[in-house]
């Protein structure tokens, strides 16, 4: 509406006060022309007064000079009257049907006055008419002059004329008043309009960029049409506008730099309100989350409670309003919470909590507390049986040299257990290190085959086992010879170990366009379930009560797994109890450094 616009409310106070000055001035210009008017008449009446008396005076003839006063009267519309000692001798209104009364002259206060000197008397006001009977009143001017005071007393000339004529020149001037204050009123209108809808075409501009700025459009600029204060004010709006554009650009580019840390983040972070609701997560903490509706089996779209463990500590943060730690198990993981208060001056508005995926670090812990122990338990057998056979020795319990060579050959065979304990897991740390050294050289895969095979069938006629092998293709490959040989040597030898009498060991050799493929097939005892996400670590032994009077450390199948790592191949294993068991690596034709 215009009356809720800068252009109405503009034009309308330019209006109202233009309005109010002029009815000002009208009101004095009206009261400045009335009292004019009615000045000019008495002041003209005054001078047909001293002039009508000149002339009465000037002629020796009295009806001459009556005869000349009537036309002078005529002439100017005025009614004169003239009194001698009182008595009304002459005057132009005889004829009509109403006079002024006589009494008039002398109870007046003021007209009364002339009949004592030379004082010229005038008023105006409201006075009684007779005639014919009856009596009226109107307004008239009456203007008395002393006719010759040193000759004769109570002889006046007294001029009335109505106010009518000066009412009718008020009544012109009025309208002229009116009629100049209606144009003025009419321009300034226009005037004002004109300027307020000059003035403010600029800021409906600015209005219109401003709200292109509230949707996005940073590059929308304000005309610059004048260099007064709205000129500046549309420099001053360009300038927020840069700035604005300026700011917001390096807000989204610290949001975008904040978002690509949270999301290449290993850690998952959560965000919490004051509420304890979810209002910012990562990939790790949203799989953390996902987790934990999976175990509690919730719908994570429609229910968005916080876990127990993650409210509990929240309510912690916000009562001692300081960072709270705990450790919580999901689906098999560990995980470890740190969660601190944000603060929004001095109240908290809400938490953050990190989350770290533990689970590597436990295992690792868990290994190398499991590593200690086998180590202690796989040196103290043979030190044990060590010390014992020495102080039999000592104590010349074996009475004959058979017995004698027997106990030295016990104790060399345990200390060559522990040299090869010691050199296995020397071996295996340098692996472990990244210090594996490859003379990778180009190797003919089947008589490299038939060479392993031959040397394990010696050890399989012993074992009434069945030792043979299987190869479709012959080609070469780049790989170091020592290195796989001792990975397939491991292999062999613990399909034959756990593989009873009459059973089947094969080596299997599969071309592929990649690379050969490996595999060692036993009908053996095979590995249990649980077991077979562990055979590749460190001292995993199937069976510790066989491996151990076997000769086994336990470490061969984590050195086979680096062999194959190292020549980035990959290793598995396939079982079944009392069926057999499959061991699988695959290494590329072409070795890349």
């Amino acid at each position: 509406m215009l009356w809720r616009s800068v252009v109405g409310k503009l034009w309308f106070t330019i209006l109202l006060l233009v309005s109010v000055v002029l009815t000002f001035l009208m009101v004095l210009l009206l009261q400045s022309f009335e009292r004019f008017h009615v000045n000019e008449a008495e002041s003209q009446l005054v001078n047909h007064a001293h002039m009508i008396a000149s002339i009465y005076e000037g002629y020796e003839v009295e009806s001459d000079a009556l005869q000349t006063i009537t036309q002078y009267g005529n002439a100017f519309d005025m009614h004169v009257i003239f009194l001698v000692d009182g008595e009304k001798v002459w005057s132009t209104d005889e004829e009509e049907a109403h006079q002024v009364a006589l009494d008039t002259f002398f109870t007046d206060e003021t007209l009364s006055e002339v009949f004592s000197g030379e004082q010229v008397v005038m008023t105006e006001g409201d006075f009684p008419f007779v005639g014919n009977g009856e009596e009226f009143h109107s307004e008239i001017m009456i203007v008395g002059v002393p006719l010759q005071p040193n000759e004769l007393n109570d002889n006046a000339i007294f001029i009335y004329q109505s106010l009518s004529a000066i009412e009718d020149a008020s009544n012109e001037t009025k309208q002229i008043i009116y009629f100049s204050a209606g144009i003025a009123i009419i321009l300034t209108t226009i005037f004002a309009f004109f300027l307020s809808t000059r003035i403010t075409a600029p800021l409906r501009k600015m209005r219109q960029v401003a709200l292109e700025v509230a949707e996005g459009n940073f590059k929308s600029k304000v005309p610059i049409l004048t260099h007064d204060e709205i000129g500046q004010l549309a420099i001053a709006f360009n300038r927020m506008g840069r700035e604005l554009t300026n700011n917001i650009h390096a807000l989204n580019q610290e949001k975008e730099q904040l978002s690509r840390i949270l999301v290449s983040m290993a850690d998952g972070v959560i965000t919490l309100n004051k509420k304890g609701r979810v209002v910012l997560t990562n990939p790790p903490a949203e799989r953390f989350i996902q987790s934990w509706y999976y175990e509690q089996g919730m719908n994570q779209d429609i229910e968005r409670d916080l876990p127990v463990a993650l409210q509990t500590l929240f309510e912690k943060v916000v009562l001692l309003e300081k960072e709270q730690v705990t450790e919580v198990e999901m689906q098999g993981r560990s995980w470890t919470i740190l969660m601190t208060p944000l603060y929004d001056r001095h109240e908290i508005r809400g938490a953050v909590a990190v989350f770290r995926d533990m689970t590597e670090e436990r295992r690792h812990d868990k290994l190398r507390k499991d590593f200690i122990a086998n180590v202690s338990h796989e040196l103290r057998t043979p030190i044990s049986m060590l010390q014992g056979y020495s102080e039999a020795i000592i104590d010349d319990i074996a009475g004959s040299d058979e017995d004698k060579k027997e106990i030295a050959k016990i104790i060399y065979d345990e200390s060559l257990r522990m040299g090869r304990l010691v050199n296995e897991l020397l071996d295996l740390a340098r692996m472990e290190a990244g210090h594996v050294e490859l003379n990778v050289e180009e190797l003919e895969v089947q008589p490299f085959a038939e060479r392993i095979v031959r040397k394990f069938q010696g050890l399989a006629r012993e074992q009434v086992i069945q030792l043979s092998l299987d190869i479709d293709h012959s080609g070469t490959i780049e790989c170091d010879p020592d290195r796989i040989e001792q990975v397939l040597t491991n292999l062999l030898h613990n399909a034959i170990r756990h593989t009873k009498e009459n059973g089947k060991v094969v080596l299997s050799v599969r071309q592929y366009d990649e690379g050969y493929k490996f595999d060692v097939i036993d009908t053996g005892s095979g590995i249990p379930e649980g077991d077979l996400p562990y055979v590749f670590e460190r001292f995993y032994k199937a069976d510790k009560a066989r491996t151990r009077g076997r000769g086994g450390t336990g470490l061969g199948l984590a050195i086979a797994k680096n062999i194959i790592d190292a020549h980035h191949g990959q290793i598995s294993v396939h079982s079944k109890m009392n069926e057999g068991t499959t061991f699988s690596f695959f290494i590329p034709i072409i070795f890349n450094s």
